[in-house]
């Protein structure tokens, strides 16, 4: 089975679970990171005014050049940043992009976040995919920042599912 993990890190989370997956999984993973053209601020108030208003205003930035052929993989996984309980914007211009592929496709998501809203922006992303379910969800806190043995094995747990 083929694998493909897409995914939007600003700082460094997403990426972190995007490798702790492709290192557990028992397929074979690409790991397709979405970038956007012009970067979010990362840092102090602009990070979260610019992230949260373009998230709650469901923008879709525009993307730098990334290769991915749905056709490929048997399943996707897409991860990202929880942003005002949104999925992050550069997601969201992937997923529209890419809708009528990924429908046909088995899907699993993960959120990263420093607080809460995971699930809301979870249930945001299965509508804008307009699909019934998931075949496998999890979200973490701070992976990368703060690692802990329940996040290893909330991400063992996924690894199991997809």
């Amino acid at each position: 089975m083929k694998t493909a993990i897409v995914y939007y890190s600003m700082s460094g989370n997403t990426a972190y679970v995007a490798d702790r997956l492709r290192e557990q999984l028992d397929s074979e993973v690409d790991l397709i990171e979405i970038k956007p053209v012009k970067a979010f601020p990362d840092s102090g108030f602009k990070k979260f005014l610019w992230g949260g208003k373009s998230a709650v205003m469901a923008q879709k930035p525009k993307l730098q050049p990334y290769t991915f052929d749905a056709e490929k993989y048997d399943q996707i996984i897409i991860g990202f940043p929880v942003w005002a309980s949104r999925i992050a914007p550069p997601i969201r211009t992937f997923v529209e992009d890419n809708k009528s592929v990924l429908r046909k496709k088995s899907i699993s998501a993960f959120a990263c976040q420093a607080g809460s809203g995971g699930e809301k922006a979870l249930s945001g992303l299965k509508n804008l995919l307009s699909i019934e379910n998931f075949e496998a969800t999890m979200i973490l806190i701070d992976p990368k920042e703060k690692p802990s043995n329940i996040n290893d094995g909330i991400i063992k747990d996924f690894c199991g599912e997809v």
